[in-house]
């Protein structure tokens, strides 16, 4: 009985000691890039994950790769249906033994509504602060330029311009899963496989509401000289007045804000809902922006 009872001390002690050094570590981060870049661009994720890993002494970074190759990753980012990468990264994060006790996650332009998206529906691990950097919560109409070779770039134009609510587009091509066609509304709400149904614009699904509020923090950037979302007030969660593409709305007018359907009335009533600028264009900040704003901030 006495040897039992040692065994049994010492496994306590090593899973107390094992334990407290997670939680008493740095919380592990995870970024999702954007579209036309991978987990593992030196000039860009690369770049952000050294970034990080320097001002935040011991942290875990997880940049976070959808498919087995960096090519694959990038063309994920065009024509992998969206709720299937949800589904992956959610499986990901599951095992992913170094976020257990949870983790804070950055999401870089579509990189910042997938990560919310992944916030809402899968709330194990704990995301503890959603940091969205240019994310289009409301969607996008206009694709003004993205950051690969032109053949890509319009052959989404095409596909976009022949209809991006036709069920084979929606499945496969990921900037019409949240093209958000101010002009018909209905069909938008009806036909989007993803936004429409993660800002409940469908039914309202309270698992959403409930996961979402459970955030410390939800920190929203928007570039003020975009050049590449349409309209730049998504990033924030305005949008176009429904019928027509020139009068904006802010999240404070919409539904979705003042009928908390996804509890951002009462994230930003408590202190938690925090609205960020950058003087520049998509993405384009500097490393000390992003220590003071970022790291400094919601991450230390």
């Amino acid at each position: 009985m006495a040897a039992d009872m040692k065994i049994l001390a010492a496994v306590f002690l090593f899973c107390f000691a094992d334990c407290a050094s997670v939680s008493n570590g740095p919380v592990p981060v995870v970024i999702w890039h954007g579209m036309g870049d991978s987990c593992c661009n030196p000039l860009s994720m690369g770049s952000i994950k050294r970034l990080i890993e320097k001002n935040i002494r011991d942290v875990y970074v997880r940049s976070l790769e959808i498919g087995s190759s960096i090519e694959e990753d990038t063309l994920n980012g065009f024509f992998m249906n969206v709720n299937d990468q949800i589904n992956m990264v959610c499986q990901k994060l599951a095992t992913d033994k170094k976020l257990q006790a949870g983790y804070n996650a950055i999401g870089f332009s579509q990189g910042g509504q997938f990560l919310r998206a992944v916030a809402q529906r899968c709330p194990t691990p704990p995301m503890l602060n959603l940091i969205s950097v240019g994310g289009q919560h409301q969607g996008v109409f206009g694709l003004p330029h993205c950051p690969v070779n032109s053949t890509i770039c319009e052959y989404v134009r095409k596909l976009l311009d022949e209809g991006a609510y036709l069920s084979e587009i929606q499945d496969r091509l990921v900037q019409a899963e949240y093209w958000h066609d101010p002009l018909n509304e209905d069909e938008y709400r009806t036909k989007s496989v993803f936004l429409a149904d993660i800002n409940q614009e469908q039914s309202v699904n309270q698992t959403y509401r409930n996961n979402l509020m459970k955030l410390k923090n939800m920190v929203l950037v928007k570039f003020l000289q975009d050049t590449m979302v349409e309209p730049r007030e998504s990033e924030w969660f305005g949008y176009y007045v429904p019928g027509q593409d020139k009068k904006l709305y802010t999240l404070f007018d919409s539904p979705l804000y003042t009928q908390d359907k996804l509890g951002l009335k009462s994230l930003n009533a408590t202190g938690r809902l925090h609205f960020l600028t950058s003087n520049t264009d998509h993405l384009q900040f500097t490393e000390q922006w992003f220590i003071d704003n970022i790291l400094d901030k919601f991450l230390k």
